[in-house]
């Protein structure tokens, strides 16, 4: 039996947004389940104006090519972002878009999801959150990993004095998730 083509998951903005920590949460996410994980990156500072983003493929062997070539599933986080992606998504890739951030998400017969991630991280008094937040509602529209194994692993690789902001964060993420599946 031969198998299933990689998944291919990118999560951009700039440098700042905790990007590449929320990479590393979904790739240890996906690992829990026994996929195999190659995850690249490119960060560019806030004080440059610079784009971050963290790419996974997530595969059930070892992948014949670590770097994404199509986007199953992607979030955005800020404006400058959407131009890295417009090549490598399509009809059949679930986007996740901050409605504030983003104006102007990629355009034409898309899935875009906007929601309202910097607001409700905002809202949790920690503008800092709003990976966290749309990392948990892109696992569930895109159903990428068990949302308890991303639990898991955001437990665990956040550190301790930041654990219960982000464990917060995760289920405002699953409850937008939820409203918007409904």
């Amino acid at each position: 039996m031969a198998a299933s083509r990689p998944l291919q998951v990118r999560l951009s903005g700039i440098g700042g947004q905790g990007l590449i920590l929320s990479g590393r949460m979904l790739a240890q996410a996906c690992m829990t389940g026994g996929s195999y994980v190659a995850q690249s990156q490119s960060y560019e500072p806030t004080s440059r104006g610079g784009v971050s983003r963290s790419d996974l493929v997530v595969s059930e062997d070892n992948s014949a090519y670590p770097l994404v070539t199509h986007l199953d599933a992607l979030v955005i986080l800020d404006q400058s972002a959407v131009g890295i992606s417009e090549a490598i998504i399509d009809t059949d890739t679930v986007i996740v878009v901050d409605d504030d951030l983003v104006p102007k998400p990629p355009g034409g017969a898309l899935h875009v999801t906007r929601l309202p991630l910097i607001d409700e991280a905002r809202r949790l008094r920690n503008p800092r959150v709003a990976n966290v937040i749309s990392l948990a509602a892109l696992v569930i529209l895109a159903e990428l990993c068990p949302f308890e194994a991303l639990e898991d692993a955001v437990e665990r690789l956040t550190p301790a004095k930041f654990r219960v902001r982000n464990m917060d964060a995760l289920r405002v993420g699953e409850k937008l998730a939820q409203r918007q599946a409904a």
